[in-house]
């Protein structure tokens, strides 16, 4: 082959372009050399022909060509397939449109080229965050990061009636690639709206002072909680990670209001433990001397059956010595009561016997029996 066949060869194309300077394409147009006409397909067919044999083997026909170019382009789209899943995502196959399957594993995959496969790459293990309440404006690097108020996100009302002003950080991951993809739109938007509607449920049961002090933890937990289970019913495939309170404080509008309210919360709780000192130091003596009432009362029921009953046998013994002997009986009653009645009496003996010896027979016998006992005791 001489250098200038060579040279021509390698200045044409499947189109038949010669090396002059205009472009020569088979669909016609502006710089095609002829009019604006559509070719004819034949005529386009026979000059791809002609720019194929030119290029390709000598020895190799049209037919030949025409297969060996279409294999080229067959082996390009099928290359096409091969895709590459790197670490922490997973790639969502679909078939015609529908979900076919969804690849987890790391590395080299393939899947029929499009239009019949496309995958969709989705990073299941980057850690997202929301924010709820406020907006982070960038410093450019100029110092830490500027926050706006979103009030409309941020002022909720607790059960008391109070007004909250709070800003909550929601960090979330997915945990299932297909279902982020297919089961809810705008995924990030629903995710916060099912957040706030959780925030306002638990702060809206709340009172505010254990969420503006020791209750964040809980309600926190319990915010978490009810986002992800009303995410799951949705099937989301979002997983949430924590939910974390930022701030929360009273809004400055109503600050004095809060305080006036808390000072009057905190003399009412200083008088009621004052009440209650004063109780628990009249209850136990009040408690006391009534169990002290009660027992004297049950000990002078007990000593007062007893004497009933002590009578009732003395009686009834003396009945029967009454019955056994009578006259006997009756004496010693009369003597029993002449002692009982004049023990107490003041005692005169006359001895009517010694009047005629002109003294007055008189014997003192209380004055002698009080005297008797002066001298025992001492």
């Amino acid at each position: 082959m001489s250098q200038d066949d060579h040279d021509g060869r390698k200045r044409k194309n499947p189109w038949g372009n010669s090396n002059d300077q205009r472009p020569n394409n088979p669909w016609g147009g502006p710089g095609s050399g002829g009019n604006n006409e559509h070719p004819d397909l034949d005529e386009v067919l026979k000059k791809a022909q002609e720019g194929l044999r030119d290029i390709l083997p000598g020895n190799m026909n049209g037919g030949i060509a025409v297969l060996a170019l279409i294999a080229i382009v067959v082996a390009l789209w099928l290359s096409s397939g091969f895709y590459i899943v790197n670490p922490g995502e997973h790639g969502v196959i679909q078939r015609f449109g529908a979900w076919e399957r969804t690849q987890a594993q790391e590395g080299l995959d393939y899947h029929f080229p499009a239009p019949i496969e496309t995958v969709t790459k989705v990073n299941v293990n980057a850690l997202r965050k929301m924010n709820i309440g406020f907006t982070e404006l960038s410093s450019r690097g100029r110092g830490p990061s500027q926050k706006r108020e979103v009030p409309e996100e941020s002022l909720m009302l607790t059960s008391d009636r109070n007004i909250v002003d709070l800003h909550m950080v929601i960090q979330w991951d997915i945990k299932s690639a297909e279902e982020y993809l297919f089961q809810i739109q705008d995924q990030e938007n629903t995710v916060k709206k099912v957040a706030q509607s959780a925030i306002r449920e638990v702060v809206g049961q709340t009172e505010m002072f254990p969420i503006i002090t020791t209750g964040r933890a809980l309600i926190s937990t319990t915010v978490k909680d009810i986002i992800q289970k009303n995410l799951d019913e949705y099937h989301s495939g979002v997983n949430i990670r924590q939910v974390l309170i930022q701030k929360a404080e009273v809004h400055p509008d109503v600050q004095k209001a809060f305080q006036d309210v808390q000072s009057a919360k905190q003399d009412a709780e200083d008088t009621q433990n004052q009440a209650r000192a004063v109780r628990e130091d009249i209850l136990p003596k009040a408690r006391g001397l009534a169990e002290k009432i009660n027992q004297e009362a049950e000990a002078y029921e007990q000593s007062q059956v007893a004497k009933a009953q002590g009578d009732a046998e003395r009686f009834l013994s003396i009945y029967k010595a009454y019955l056994s002997g009578k006259d006997v009986t009756k004496e010693r009653i009369y003597i029993e009561t002449m002692e009982s009645v004049l023990s107490n009496a003041q005692k005169i003996i006359l001895d009517s016997n010694g009047g005629n010896q002109g003294v007055v027979p008189y014997l003192p016998l209380d004055e002698l029996k009080s005297k008797s006992n002066k001298k025992i005791s001492q």
